[in-house]
This record gives structure tokens, sequence and C-alpha cells, in this order.
């Protein structure tokens, strides 16, 4: 049986085809059903996805992907896969219940997602057993790319960056406050754009004002949502996500100003994923 999986954030789409004890692995743009009905979700998967599986037949899929949990939004998926591979048998759900997968396993554990956007849950060994409120790019999103993405603009459009940093950001993007609000009120995808702006701390690192975006960004996710669980003090806490890779030297910092117990912290979950649907771990 060959088995396509996907996982899938706002910015990308990582698929994973298993067959014959191998691995064929396709990236596609990112695929969130809060901005893309079932014909754009359609092109993405007839564009970018099928040209590369053509010599393939696929008998299952298996979707984790960002605002799945909203039954609307799960139909909307699982319809554009089904018309774009109407033999396999389909299977949608939320990136937050793939992402406790691949970092848990069949254990319990506390799982984080810090990508573009964010969010956490318990994960009891079989499910999501709890989940704290996820209020997307606009009202939450602590710790993720377009929080931290949106702070950096801040600091830009509020002339609170010294001029080292400023000569930076205007050599680095070349942009001015009426292109940004545009693309930020007007343009589709904000959050994507947002989050493209957390580049510039990672490229800055050691300057007093990114490190202090970066923890207080962060912080903002521990205070908000693992503190809300009276498990955090009792079992693991794994990450994954870019912004949990690319700053886990933080996260490793203030799971120790919490007294957590740091778990796995890993870029991407497909590695994990791979291993729960080849071993059922």
């Amino acid at each position: 049986m060959n088995i396509l999986i996907a996982d899938s954030g706002s910015t990308k789409c990582e698929w994973c085809l298993l067959y014959n004890g191998k691995k064929k692995r396709v990236d596609t743009q990112g695929i969130s059903p809060y901005f893309l009905d079932a014909t754009g979700i359609g092109q993405v998967l007839v564009q970018e996805l099928l040209p590369a599986l053509k010599k393939f037949q696929v008998d299952e899929v298996y979707y984790y992907g960002t605002g799945c949990k909203n039954p609307d939004n799960r139909k909307i998926v699982q319809q554009a896969i089904r018309r774009a591979l109407p033999g396999a048998r389909t299977h949608v759900t939320h990136d937050l219940m793939g992402a406790a997968l691949a970092l848990c396993g069949s254990t319990k554990g506390i799982s984080c997602i810090l990508g573009t956007g964010s969010n956490s849950c318990y994960f009891d060994g079989r499910k999501i057993a709890k989940n704290s409120p996820g209020l997307g790019f606009v009202l939450g999103d602590e710790g993720s790319g377009a929080y931290l993405g949106k702070k950096v603009l801040q600091y830009y459009l509020y002339n609170t960056f010294d001029e080292e940093l400023r000569y930076k950001f205007d050599a680095r993007y070349a942009t001015n406050t009426k292109e940004i609000l545009e693309r930020v009120y007007k343009q589709p995808l904000p959050n994507r754009y947002l989050a493209s702006f957390a580049l510039f701390l990672g490229e800055n690192r050691g300057h007093y004002m990114i490190e202090n975006i970066i923890e207080d960004g962060l912080n903002d996710f521990f205070f908000q949502h693992l503190c809300k669980y009276r498990e955090s003090w009792k079992l693991p806490i794994h990450f994954v996500g870019g912004v949990a890779y690319g700053f886990r030297d933080v996260i490793r910092e203030l799971c120790s100003s919490y007294e957590f117990e740091l778990g796995n912290i890993l870029q991407k979950p497909m590695d994990g994923l791979i291993k729960f649907h080849t071993h059922g771990i």
C-alpha cells in the first residue's frame, strides 16, 4: 500500500509518499482553508503535487494541516484531495494532531507548534485531551513567526530600532510604511508576510533589542498557554517548527526558568510522522 502523508502549515506543505519501503518527498506552498477554498487548494495540488506523483498510485492519504480542527475546513481540504486523488482513502485532521504524533508517538506529553502560527496541546498518548485556544495571528499566535515578525515591524514603524538596526532593516527589506500597511491590511496571506520578518531576528542575534523581542515573544507563549496546563510541570514539553528550532536556545532557557522538563525540539514533524505511519508507534 502506498501512503501519502502531508504536513501543512500556512507557508509550506511537506508531502511524503511511502512506497515499497522507499520515500518520495515533495514540497508545495502552504494550504490554509482560511485563505484558500476547495478550488484554490485543488489548483495547488494539480500544479505543484500531482506532477511529482504521476508515476505512482496513491492508496491512502493522511493529511495534517493548519485550520483543519474546524469541521467545515476539514471538508474543504478533503473535497480538494478527493478530487485530485479520487482513488485514495483520505484522512484529514489538524496539524496539532500531526505534531503530537510526531513528537510524542504513543506517550503522554505537551506538544507545541511554533512556526508561522503557534498552538499547543496535552496529548494523552492516544488523543489530544486539552488544547489551549488558538486565536490566529490577529488575536493570538503568541511565539509564532507572525507574532515575532509583527513585533519587528512595530519596532521599525514606531522608530524604536536604534540606528544600526534601522539601517540593517532598510538594507534587508527596502520597504516603507505605505507598502507594509498595504501588505498587512489589503493583500492576501498577511500572516505569511508578517512571519517573513522573523528572519530578521535570526540574522541579528546578539543585539539587545533583537534578544528582547525573541525572549518576550516566546515568553508570551509560555505564559499564555503552557502555564495553563497542569501537566506542564509533570510531563516533557516538546516543540516543533522553524521558530522553535531556530530559537531553541531561548526555549531551553525559558523551560529552565519555568521549571519545565524540555523534550524534543524538531524543525519539522515529517520524520516523526513517517516513523509513526511506518511502525505504528
